[in-house]
């Protein structure tokens, strides 16, 4: 299991501004957790993401030297691309692309060929600086905006970014309306078609159905699960209502119950959830 922690994701539609100390302390205590990823900040604009103003100096205080935990942070386009990789602490950026053409707008203020330009120029600026690129399938799963969602456009945009190279896709149900039968029918075809890409999944879900989407994706093949304490967070820019994310406590019981392996130490997730539980007010 490849597992990333998203303290960004919980924190960016928080109503009151986290001080940063507060999110670089929380941030370390995840470092010492052995997640494969910390999702931990956004590279956009301010006005539109007022509480991830301050990722610059957050990814500066992470202390790499507990763990081999890598920093992600996500960026809405080149210009954000080239500020997040200003800063050495950061080894993942993370693009939201939109299945959905209207979240894409409202996302990123672009369409979606627009955005895949973009994303095709920080392909190119990654090759010469190595760092890695991971693209969100937003909306992947449908949407709440009464376009009809089809297999076939996951398919068709898949293969459009096969081909310029891009390694990682995280298939996102971004606002909780994915069925058990559309993550079985994704993750059963679409990477068997794509074998140079890694997919993983990143879930929006109430708590009631956390398990079964894990074990639907798992089932299916899938691997890479991104999540949140507690569930707390969702995207701010798809709808008003936040539908929160996969809670990590469920994908931790997930993977006791099915007996799957891995290396997070639980008694420094203890440590974290109670940070956690200082800021988020659980």
């Amino acid at each position: 299991m490849f597992l990333t922690e998203c303290p960004r994701d919980a924190m960016q539609g928080w109503g009151e501004f986290i001080p940063t100390q507060k999110k670089i302390d929380y941030i370390n205590s995840l470092m010492e957790v052995g997640f494969d990823v910390l999702d931990c900040g956004s590279f956009v604009s301010p006005k539109a993401i007022p509480q991830m103003a301050d990722s610059g100096t957050v990814v500066d205080e992470i202390d790499k030297g507990v763990s081999n935990t890598k920093l992600s942070v996500i960026v809405a386009n080149y210009r954000g691309a080239e500020k997040a990789l200003a800063h050495p602490s950061v080894d993942i950026l993370g693009f939201p692309f939109s299945i959905s053409e209207t979240f894409q707008y409202r996302n990123t203020n672009k369409n979606q060929e627009e955005a895949f330009k973009d994303i095709k120029k920080i392909t190119e600026l990654l090759e010469s600086d190595g760092r890695v690129l991971n693209v969100y399938f937003s909306m992947a799963f449908g949407n709440p905006y009464g376009e009809i969602w089809k297999a076939a456009d996951v398919d068709y945009w898949a293969q459009r970014f096969n081909d310029i190279g891009i390694k990682n896709i995280l298939l996102s149900d971004t606002t909780g309306t994915g069925t058990l039968e559309q993550i079985e029918l994704l993750f059963k075809t679409i990477p068997a078609k794509y074998p140079e890409i890694d997919f993983g999944a990143h879930f929006h879900n109430r708590h009631e159905d956390s398990y079964k989407k894990l074990k639907a994706a798992y089932d299916n093949g899938c691997r890479r699960f991104d999540s949140a304490i507690k569930g707390i967070g969702g995207c701010p820019m798809a709808k008003d209502d936040l539908v929160g994310n996969m809670p990590t406590e469920q994908v931790i019981n997930f993977m006791a119950l099915e007996k799957i392996e891995h290396s997070l130490n639980l008694l420094h997730f203890e440590s974290a959830y109670n940070k956690a539980k200082d800021i988020f007010h659980f």
